[in-house]
């Protein structure tokens, strides 16, 4: 009988390890409500309105000369979370380095503007012109492309190969009160990895910020 039981407890083990479901990047994360997208899958485009009132898609977005992008630094963040406000000047400065090498910023808006009128895309034009923003800030308004990507904070980055692969998810680097006190730039050793051609390590973080408010 204990034979028997120990077989069954076994058997029961191996199932577990052949039928368990591949968790994705946020469900490791504890972010079970918004899985999202996981290293090596195709990120889905768009069409969004631009602080300069264009709609913009991802092969909109050229590098610093014009060019068809090698990637995007996609930067889901907005105007009023403390942690967005404190990355600001680093995510200019990432697209201020990158774009010239074909790896430019997209930010994205993600907040339900009634609930954080300061993130309105009036109020983003404003910080925009206001900050001199050289990227493009985008207003996900509908609330449709934040889930899809599975952003759960301002800011969180996804980036993208030129095939909207991707390649890193998470933080811009591990010291939000103090850029100067970063140890590691993530996004910028992703880009790095991948420019030498080796994968980023990590490829995944835990985003640091304020919770995306969602209607």
């Amino acid at each position: 009988m204990k034979k028997l039981f120990l077989f069954l407890s076994v058997a029961a083990v191996v199932a577990g390890f052949i039928i368990a479901p591949k968790l994705s990047t946020n469900e490791k994360l504890g972010n079970a409500e918004n899985p999202g997208l996981d290293i090596g899958q195709i990120a889905p485009d768009f069409k969004l309105k631009n602080v300069d009132g264009r709609l913009l898609t991802l092969a909109d977005v050229k590098d610093a000369n014009g060019k068809a992008a090698k990637g995007h630094i996609v930067v889901f963040t907005c105007n009023t979370c403390p942690y967005a406000v404190m990355y600001e000047d680093r995510i200019i400065d990432l697209h201020n380095k990158f774009a010239q090498k074909g790896w430019p910023v997209v930010a994205i808006q993600p907040n339900d503007v009634a609930k954080k009128p300061g993130d309105s895309f009036e109020e983003m034009q404003v910080r925009a012109k206001d900050k001199g923003f050289p990227f493009a800030y985008l207003i996900d308004d509908k609330q449709e492309i934040y889930p899809k990507y599975g952003a759960t904070k301002t800011p969180h980055v996804f980036l993208l190969d030129s095939a909207r692969k991707v390649q890193y998810i998470g933080a811009i680097d591990n010291n939000p009160q103090d850029a100067a006190d970063a140890t590691r730039h993530y996004v910028a050793e992703a880009i790095e990895a991948i420019e030498a051609g080796k994968a980023p390590d990590p490829s995944v973080t835990k985003a640091i910020g304020c919770g995306i408010k969602s209607k």
